[in-house]
Parts: structure tokens; sequence; C-alpha cells
């Protein structure tokens, strides 16, 4: 697996090559970022992180609503929250702890996380286990429990591979074997180093690991989103620092509820117009349908909340709005 880690390891910004060791900095906000989301997408705005914040210290100083703006598209945005929380806790303790102990201590920063950044960035012999390394592991060993029950045994069986030398490339070389070869539907197993020992190969059916629950049907909810507009500017909320999309500007928006909530929680009495076409998101435990309500004011309102601000329409994607406010947003601007 090193021998053609060597030659074959993918050329990722926050990656070094020819026994460097990496930035930890760099290593803990690439791990961040990729939780969930793909390497296509994180590629531009790591290094855009990077640009603007180059070091822990630097982004320890950044304002919670800068830091959440800038992370908009990237998902889950309680891991914004816990990127500056654990950002913070390094930076004043003087740097990121060595071992994986010490790592797990920090915001937001779990057992994958921890194992990954003490081998990658500090050489230390931890048990990397991400969804590349899961299906890779499961087709070497024909692992036929089903995750995620099979988690565990997974753990236990990349233990049982990992070197004490080299810890982190080989974390990394069997990440890259997952991303490039051993993939989700037709593996390339003749280009395989370890095609010689994989128990699934040598059944003939590969794809059929790793095996999986069926995953049971996302609830659907539905919502409407206000768009109010006044002298080419356009009513944005910050919401709750806490809860889903915490922290985020957003439209307003009512409940999101079993049953379309129509108008409820509009916020100003006016007559509104209900675009008939929902946008439509999914979110990790349930779908969501937000209806558009649109309307304008000749005049602003007295009365709006403190978290209210007036947005100029033509900057708006300068907002960071959440992925589903910008799909409302969308059905307004495509007019």
């Amino acid at each position: 697996m090193l021998a053609w880690y060597d030659i074959h390891a993918r050329d990722l910004p926050w990656r070094v090559r020819g026994g460097a060791r990496p930035d930890p900095y760099r290593v803990w906000l690439s791990e961040v970022m990729l939780q969930q989301t793909t390497v296509a997408t994180v590629r531009p705005r790591f290094a855009e992180f990077v640009a603007r914040w180059p070091s822990v210290e630097s982004l320890a100083g950044a304002e919670d609503a800068e830091l959440m703006s800038a992370w908009a598209g990237l998902g889950y945005y309680a891991r914004a929250r816990n990127l500056l929380a654990c950002a913070r806790a390094v930076a004043a303790r003087g740097g990121f702890p060595s071992d994986e102990a010490g790592l797990r201590e920090l915001p937001g920063i779990g057992d994958y996380t921890a194992a990954a950044i003490a081998a990658i960035a500090f050489g230390e012999r931890a048990v990397v286990v991400d969804g590349n390394v899961e299906r890779v592991v499961t087709r070497l060993f024909a692992c036929a429990e089903p995750l995620p029950a099979a988690k565990p045994t997974i753990r236990a069986l990349t233990d049982r591979t990992t070197p004490n030398e080299r810890a982190g490339d080989f974390a990394q070389a069997m990440m890259d074997l997952g991303a490039m070869l051993c993939t989700p539907r037709a593996p390339a197993c003749a280009l395989c180093p370890l095609a010689f020992a994989c128990a699934a190969r040598a059944e003939g059916a590969p794809e059929r690991y790793p095996v999986k629950q069926p995953k049971a049907a996302k609830p659907q909810r539905y919502g409407t989103a206000f768009w109010l507009e006044h002298a080419g500017r356009v009513l944005l909320v910050r919401r709750p620092p806490k809860g889903l999309l915490g922290g985020m500007r957003a439209l307003p928006t009512g409940p999101w509820e079993a049953a379309p909530p129509g108008l409820a929680a509009a916020p100003v009495p006016v007559t509104w117009a209900v675009r008939p076409s929902p946008a439509r998101h999914v979110f990790t435990h349930f779908r969501l349908d937000l209806s558009l309500a649109v309307a304008t004011l000749a005049e602003r309102p007295p009365d709006l909340p403190s978290t209210a601000e007036w947005w100029p329409i033509d900057a708006l994607d300068s907002a960071g709005l959440p992925t589903v406010f910008a799909k409302a947003a969308a059905l307004r601007r495509q007019e």
C-alpha cells in the first residue's frame, strides 16, 4: 500500500510529500471540511479559507458571523461553530495536542478526526476509518456484517492492517485507494495493489460490500420562506445561534411541519404572492419543500427584530445564505 501511495497519491492542497510533516492546522481544517462533503467541493473552499485565515490563530480571531458566512455551502453548520470554538481553544493552549486523547478533548473533534490528525499531522500510530477505508476493509476481508453494526469489526480489522511506521501515509493510502480504485461501483480491481489478498474479489462480487441496512425513508416537511423587497434590498434575518442552520443569515421563514404552514409567521402583515413551485432540499434527517412568498414594500416597516437587515439584492451572493435559502431565493431571481 505504501509503495502504491508513493507513486499514485492524490495531489491535495492540504498534503505534503517527501516525508515532510504537514501543518496540523491544515490537516484539521481539511478533515472538518471533508466530513460529508466531496473533495471536489472542498478543494477551492480550502484554498479560500487558508488564504483568508492562514493559521489557527488567525481563524481564532474571526468573527462568528464572518466564519458562518464563509462556511455557506459546506453543510452541517454546527461544524462551523465547532470549528471556531476549536480554533480558539487551540490558540489559547498554544497549539494542537499531538495525541488522540488530547485531540478528542477539543470542540468538534471526534474519534475519526482525532485519529486522522494524530496519524497524518503528528506521525502517531492511529486507526483511521472513513467511508473509503470502510469500503476497502470490508471488501478486503469480505465482512458480511451490515453497517452500521459492523463499525467495531471494521475498526478492529483496520487496526490489524495499520503499520507502526508511516501510519498517516497508510491512512491516506487507504483513503486514496477507496476514492480512486475501490469505488462503490465498478471497482478497478485489476489495478489494485491489494487485489491478491482481497476476499471480495476472490468471491467475484466486490460490489456486494460493504453490506448496509436498508435506510428508513426520510420524513417530509413543508415550510414557507418570505422574500420581502424594498428599494432594491431584501429582508434577511440572522437565525438563532443554536439549532439547525444556527447563526446563519437567511430569508425569514415560518415553521417547518408535516403539513404546509401557509403564511404562518410572516414577517409583516401584507399581501403575499406564493410561487407555485417550492425549493426542495434534503437535510440529514428530513426532506423539505420550502415555498416562497413574495411581497414588495414602498416603505420600510418600523417594527422588525434586531436580527433583521436589508441586504442589496444585487449582492445577495455575498450574504452567505445556506443552500436551502439560496434555492428559495433563486425562485425569485429567476423571474
